[in-house]
């Protein structure tokens, strides 16, 4: 008993604090949300000509729409562009992603919620593990762990990016 015991708490001090190191990976001015990493096609934008005045081009408008949609839209957008069909039709599922936006890369955690169901034992385990490879094609961390999610929330499938 006294050992079970001495488990279940270590346990539960190591969730706290890896909660607390996630929650307090976010602090800081909100200047520093809109980096490289932040926008599906950054890519493009270093290589791109400059801006003129006055001249109104459809990338740099296309660009800042794709800043402004959620992450799950980038996300989509990136997969769409670049992905596999197989990756095309998993992405078709998503339908939220947190996490992705801000990254310190010490420990970056990312969550996929997927419109699939049924757990671990269902229809979305194979394609939760091109959702985890499409994520790491999108972001790149030094220590990142994305996780997918069905529709009632039940784990999926994980993997590093």
């Amino acid at each position: 008993m006294g050992m079970k015991t001495k488990i279940a708490l270590g346990a539960v001090v190591g969730i706290a604090v890896i909660g607390a190191l996630s929650a307090n990976s976010g602090d800081g001015d909100g200047d520093a949300k809109s980096d490289g990493r932040t926008s599906a096609s950054s890519g493009e934008k270093a290589g791109g000509g400059a801006k003129t005045d006055g001249a109104s081009d459809a990338k740099p408008a296309e660009d800042k729409a794709v800043e402004k949609a959620s992450q799950a839209e980038q996300f989509k957008a990136f997969v769409r562009k670049n992905g596999t069909p197989e990756e095309k039709d998993a992405v078709s599922h998503v339908t939220k992603v947190q996490g992705a936006d801000e990254q310190n890369d010490i420990l970056d955690a990312a969550d996929v919620y997927t419109d699939f169901t049924g757990g671990i034992m269902g229809e979305g385990t194979g394609p939760a593990k091109l959702l985890a490879s499409a994520f790491a094609d999108w972001k790149d961390s030094e220590n990142g762990l994305v996780t997918i999610y069905d529709a009632d929330g039940e784990l999926l499938g994980n993997g590093q990016f």
